[in-house]
């Protein structure tokens, strides 16, 4: 997925840059990364254990990323607009 550049007016740059010590790029990219995580690690808290539970599963991937492609190829997982929309 590329992420769609959006350009700061000249009041958002002023006001980011009263409040950030870093540049906005490296912010932006830090800000990124954290949200990245804090969601990978709220996701495989739920799943871990739902994939330990069920019987089909023989044995679930220590590689991050292939945990993740399994978890997001079972027939069960819907991401976030779907859970919202039941």
């Amino acid at each position: 997925m590329d992420i769609k550049k959006r350009t700061l007016t000249t009041t958002e740059e002023s006001v980011i840059k009263w409040q950030l010590e870093v540049d906005i790029d490296s912010w932006v990219t830090t800000a990124v990364a954290g949200k990245i995580n804090n969601c990978k690690r709220r996701m495989t808290a739920v799943w871990i254990p739902k994939l330990m539970a069920d019987d089909s599963v023989d044995s679930i991937p220590a590689d991050e990323d292939e945990l993740i492609a399994m978890i997001v190829a079972r027939d069960d997982y819907k991401n976030r607009v779907d859970r919202d929309k039941e």
